[in-house]
């Protein structure tokens, strides 16, 4: 460099000079800020490649299979499966007497209405200053945390025939000998009952979370109009986790169609309480119709979704604007 190059370059100003020396290392970072800018819709999906990989894995894939063995007449053991075609779905159709398990499925379903009118009816209480309300919120949630194999068994000891309900019962006079698992006009409303004592925490919790989310404001103002507790349910608390009440209506179709777990441990599906489900499982892996077994889980997936659909058609989701 010359004396008049430093001469000159000595009379810039500081900042022309720093503009001057940053300019090439702009000019490099810009090809690869126009890459970022390019590819940048591509990162958030790096961090669900896990997730999706873990949901097609192990839920996806084994519904195609189940599919796939529903046309076939596999026993479930033997390396051969013979393509059958509609034959297992045929037969599904044809004999009424495997469609009766649906009755069960009823009896669950009005156990589940009451279930969600016990949440909300309590999660309406307890949202307002009541004492020792955090106490009757762990009370009512904890059944839920329990396991269902635990639950099971403890009620097979309060359902005995002069067990703990017939002493309870015998203190307020009803007495006698009650077989609650063993009449078939008694086993699915006990087994009914059961699944409301354990998931009324479960729809309470989210019931409480959306009245939560409810300004104040808007109980002051219609305090300040007179409203009583009820008018204030009717007229904001319902209106505002309508989203909420029909997703646990949703819920509640799904889950009663596809009951398992307390009536596979506490009968067993005996005495006429046994569910699709378990008529599923049955056929499986006690009778060896592993085909008949999967066309049966197909079909209580068509009616799950089917149900969903007629749900959300009957009662469309709604933006709730809280101000």
């Amino acid at each position: 460099m010359t004396a008049l190059q430093r001469d000159r370059g000595a009379g810039k100003p500081p900042a022309q000079a720093e503009a001057g020396e940053a300019a090439p290392a702009d000019r490099r970072r810009a090809p690869r800020r126009k890459a970022l800018r390019r590819h940048w819709w591509f990162t958030p999906w790096l961090y669900l490649v896990v997730p999706l990989v873990f949901l097609v894995t192990f839920t996806y894939l084994p519904i195609g299979d189940m599919i796939g063995y529903s046309f076939t007449d596999w026993d479930g053991i033997s390396p051969e499966r013979n393509n059958v075609g509609l034959e297992n779905y045929t037969d599904l159709f044809t004999r009424p007497e495997l469609f009766k398990v649906f009755l069960v499925s009823g009896v669950y379903l009005i156990a589940a209405v009451l279930q969600i009118a016990l949440a909300l009816y309590f999660a309406t209480v307890l949202s307002f200053n009541t004492r020792f309300r955090n106490l009757f919120k762990g009370i009512l949630f904890f059944p839920y945390l329990i396991n269902g194999v635990a639950i099971g068994f403890v009620f097979l000891f309060f359902f005995q025939p002069h067990g703990t309900l017939d002493s309870l019962l015998s203190m307020i006079g009803v007495h006698g000998k009650h077989q609650w698992l063993g009449d078939p006009d008694l086993v699915n409303k006990s087994l009914a009952g059961v699944s409301v004592w354990r998931y009324t925490g479960l729809n309470l919790v989210l019931f409480l979370g959306a009245i939560q989310s409810i300004p104040p404001h808007l109980y002051e103002a219609a305090a300040l109009d007179g409203a009583n507790r009820w008018q204030q349910f009717r007229h904001i608390i319902a209106p505002s986790i309508k989203p909420v009440i029909s997703l646990s209506a949703i819920l509640a179709v799904s889950g009663s169609l596809a009951v398992f777990e307390i009536p596979y441990i506490m009968t067993g599906g005996s005495n006429g309480s046994q569910t699709f489900v378990i008529q599923s499982i049955n056929m499986a892996f006690k009778f060896d119709k592993f085909g008949l077994a999967s066309a049966s889980a197909v079909v209580l997936i068509i009616l799950i979704l089917i149900v969903t659909w007629i749900q959300r058609r009957l009662v469309p989701e709604e933006r709730v604007e809280l101000s």
